[in-house]
């Protein structure tokens, strides 16, 4: 399963999920109590305070956290993701 999250409301998560054709939902979190959980906050004299950090976290069937990922390279991540998933699966 694949979705993101943001700190937008669900109507600018919708439009702009709709515009970039996600193949995903993407959640909204303006509370921002998901985002402090998985620590993505960043703090409020960061330049940034209205983004999450861009972090990906690769979970198990298990629920746990297996990886996670500082997505520096957007092109390139899902595929990077998608190896460490079948490492994951083949009991790597």
């Amino acid at each position: 399963m694949v979705f993101g999250a943001s700190f937008d409301r669900p109507d600018e998560n919708l439009a702009f999920a709709s515009a970039q054709e996600f193949p995903f939902d993407l959640l909204s979190d303006v509370e921002r109590t998901v985002g402090a959980a998985y620590e993505v906050v960043r703090p409020p004299d960061h330049a940034f305070a209205d983004y999450p950090e861009r972090i990906s976290y690769l979970i198990g069937p298990d629920g746990l956290i297996r990886k996670s990922y500082a997505v520096a390279d957007v092109a390139g991540h899902a595929a990077e993701v998608l190896s460490d998933l079948q490492r994951l699966l083949a009991g790597d």
